[in-house]
């Protein structure tokens, strides 16, 4: 995988390219979905399967402090689309400058003029250009007329419900884990770096916790979770506590908090990433910290036996189980 940073650092020629365009927060089934179309139109072609995203997400730059939080930031989501398999990834920085370019221009000046495509993969609702005025009738027009091919992927559902970055989000937030997790394919993540806490769960609780200043900007309810945390040296269960503590009182700032299962060692200043899995509880206050204590310990019992013997969710390539159109 390639990943080149703007148009105009694109300095060769692609070979027949077939593109997919969007912003593709989560890369969730509906993204795999494209990705996996425009794969195949490139390997019928013999030529490279390219993704164009942006960087911000377009609404950050029009409607400022409007957006809605990412389910992947950008870093995370390069790594995702390049695991389902794409050959080039073009990260756009998105500027009022790039909005402000009508739809035929960025077709015949930019998909055609400068990248040179063979072929396009778009959703069913994709539109383009300034002010959102293009859309499939012009792509194809505009096809016919500079020698592409578009080809339209229908909307994917699971379960009958539309899988979309907004249902996710809204999963996410509501703490329906599992559920969001069918929709992308994959665990529910964050990352962070892990940095110095309050000091209780090891002196007072027994339970020491890595604290996390996060990357993402999508947090899960409040509450208790089974987890799986990804280090360096290797994978461990674990539960995390997202929540403002308050058992302890005062005005505490929200926390994400998790107790490695068998893990000993310094993670102080070190990225870690965290899947996930189940959510155990809501956040509570107890009377005591005996009371807390003796909660977590059930809550660590708990998330054992939900991680135990749990298979790993299909690679993040794969839409198993997802109906389209």
């Amino acid at each position: 995988m390639e990943i080149i940073r703007g148009l105009d650092e694109l300095r060769h020629p692609l070979e027949n390219p077939v593109l997919t365009i969007g912003n593709f927060d989560g890369v969730h089934k509906g993204h795999l979905e494209l990705f996996r179309k425009t794969r195949e139109r490139a390997q019928a072609l013999k030529g490279q399967s390219i993704v164009m995203t942006f960087e911000p997400h377009p609404v950050r730059v029009m409607k400022p402090g409007n957006g809605p939080p990412l389910i992947t930031p950008t870093q995370q989501k390069l790594e995702l689309i390049g695991e389902a398999g794409i050959d080039v990834i073009l990260c756009t920085p998105f500027t009022r400058e790039f909005a402000s370019i009508s739809a035929p221009d960025f077709v015949e000046k930019i998909l055609v003029g400068k990248m040179g495509i063979k072929e396009i993969v778009v959703g069913y609702d994709y539109t383009f250009g300034y002010d959102r005025k293009g859309d499939i009738a012009l792509l194809r027009e505009l096809g016919d007329k500079l020698g592409f091919t578009v080809h339209v992927v229908a909307p994917v559902y699971v379960d009958n419900k539309l899988v979309s970055s907004t249902s996710i989000r809204k999963l996410v937030q509501e703490g329906r884990i599992a559920e969001a997790e069918v929709f992308l394919g994959r665990h529910y993540q964050v990352s962070g770096t892990v940095i110095k806490g309050a000091g209780r769960g090891g002196r007072l609780l027994g339970f020491p916790t890595a604290n996390l200043r996060l990357i993402d900007e999508l947090i899960p309810k409040k509450g208790v979770y089974a987890v799986t945390v990804l280090l360096e040296e290797g994978t461990y269960d674990g539960v995390t506590n997202i929540g403002y503590n308050p058992t302890f009182g005062g005005d505490n700032p929200l926390s994400v908090e998790t107790h490695l299962l068998g893990f000993s060692g310094d993670l102080l200043g070190k990225t870690i990433r965290i899947n996930f899995i189940h959510r155990l509880r809501d956040e509570m206050p107890f009377e005591s910290v005996e009371d807390l204590a003796q909660q977590i310990a059930r809550d660590v019992e708990d998330a054992r036996e939900v991680l135990k013997g749990r298979q790993a969710p299909a690679i993040s390539g794969s839409v198993e189980g997802a109906r389209i159109g």
